[in-house]
């Protein structure tokens, strides 16, 4: 199950072609944004902050829903209401309305300051205002996004205090799952409004692995075949990952012994990158200094995984096209073949993936799958103890063996950055890289 994401664009596109009117949505919006609120904090002594346009306006509904429910609920508002559908939300809230300078703290603080057509920073008196009365709050739910994020790059235009629940309503927006906004958004809640959502950017969800054939043999099910250089380490752990992913058989060829791997991972002396049976050929994890492994690699037919040291001995884009390939970049590998690209972090993946034809794991806490063909997959939140030694070959491994199973490029590569995080959690914080292979 995957979960459309929007720019702020097209989000605006998407609400005007909704089947019912921008009153409505305002309305849905205001109310499932109390719901989520009284859910998540019960019947706490509320205070909403009320801005100027249409997220100002989804707040005048919500302390309406909270105050029907019997909430102690006060609005403090920035500025008159500046959009029509503000104005008319503004009229049906029959409580009173503080100015927002004056406004005292509350247990709950909801936040529908600005949402995602925010373009510059908060001024410097309305941030340490917010700022002052998030910290003395219990708790702070933010409408949409946390007020002084940019929806469309995860940019911080100003200080922008933690949420501690986020709800967002009928699709994601790219700063919910972009570095550095996802770590203000506290839990992210996303509100069905009757938006028709439909998007080739998504939050990628649990994957639908192919089933084990009943007449299914080692080839059938997969041969990984990987290329050893100089970190034996790095090697044994992408092999075992391969081995562990449900590949059927997984060979590395290697100039010495390495110790470490499982034994039904076959090491062999030869180079065998044209062997027709392979369904996915990886290089990179401890490769080294080696270009000529990767010019062998790049003479097989064979889809193919490159991560680590190949991706930095590539040199063009241009040379990866034609080759069914994968990459994994971290930020640093990434910049050294790509070099540095504009945008955000999802348009820099995206020009990636259509500057070398081949689909772009870019890695970080914030990870992104980019296709040539324009899809993008956002991963949901890992955990922050992935930042160890070794993890990404443990990745590069999964990704390879997953395509060698015979998932697509694209989906093979966002199945396996999903379990990659789940083996993650399953792992535990002490984990090591070796303990991922156990959690798979």
């Amino acid at each position: 199950m995957t979960r459309p994401i929007l720019t702020a664009a097209a989000m605006r596109e998407a609400e005007l072609a909704a089947p019912v009117g921008l009153g409505e949505l305002m309305e849905r919006a205001g109310a499932s944004l109390a719901e989520a609120a009284h859910r998540f904090a019960g019947p706490m002594p509320a205070l909403v902050l009320c801005g100027p346009g249409n997220n100002g306006g989804d707040s005048y509904v919500a302390a309406r829903h909270l105050a029907e429910r019997g909430a102690d609920v006060r609005v403090a508002a920035l500025a008159e209401p500046s959009t029509e559908l503000a104005r008319a939300a503004r009229a049906r809230w029959t409580g009173a309305v503080e100015p927002y300078d004056e406004a005292g703290p509350a247990p709950l603080l909801i936040d529908c300051l600005f949402g995602t057509g925010l373009s510059r920073g908060l001024e410097a008196p309305v941030t340490e205002r917010f700022c002052s009365l998030a910290e003395a709050a219990q708790l702070t739910v933010a409408c949409d996004l946390p007020s002084g994020v940019e929806a469309d790059s995860g940019t911080l235009l100003s200080a922008v205090p933690a949420a501690d629940l986020t709800v967002t309503f009928g699709a994601l927006k790219p700063a919910h799952r972009l570095m550095p906004a996802m770590t203000s958004m506290g839990r992210l809640v996303l509100a069905d409004i009757g938006i028709e959502a439909q998007a080739r950017w998504f939050e990628i969800g649990e994957p639908d692995l192919p089933p084990v054939a009943p007449d299914a043999h080692k080839y059938s099910r997969g041969l990984v075949h990987a290329l050893a250089g100089t970190m034996p380490g790095a090697i044994a752990l992408a092999a075992s990952a391969a081995a562990r992913s449900g590949a059927g058989y997984v060979r590395v060829s290697t100039a010495s012994p390495i110790h470490g791997l499982p034994l039904s991972v076959v090491q062999t002396g030869d180079a065998q990158v044209n062997d027709p049976r392979i369904g996915c050929l990886l290089v990179g994890p401890g490769l080294g200094d080696l270009p000529q492994l990767l010019t062998l690699a790049l003479t097989s037919r064979a889809p193919k995984v490159l991560d680590a040291d190949a991706i930095g001995l590539v040199g063009e884009p241009a040379r990866l096209m034609g080759q069914d390939a994968i990459l994994t970049p971290h930020a640093g590998e990434f910049t050294k073949l790509f070099g540095a690209l504009p945008g955000s972090k999802a348009e820099q993946a995206l020009a990636a993936a259509e500057a070398s034809g081949a689909v772009i794991v870019f890695k970080g806490p914030d990870t992104l799958v980019a296709s040539p063909d324009g899809r993008l997959g956002f991963a949901p939140p890992a955990p922050a103890w992935l930042a160890t030694a070794g993890s990404g070959d443990v990745l590069a491994g999964m990704i390879a063996a997953l395509r060698a199973r015979g998932l697509g490029a694209f989906e093979a590569a966002c199945a396996g950055v999903w379990l990659h995080g789940r083996a993650a959690e399953r792992a535990g914080p002490m984990m090591i890289a070796d303990d991922l292979l156990e959690a798979l």
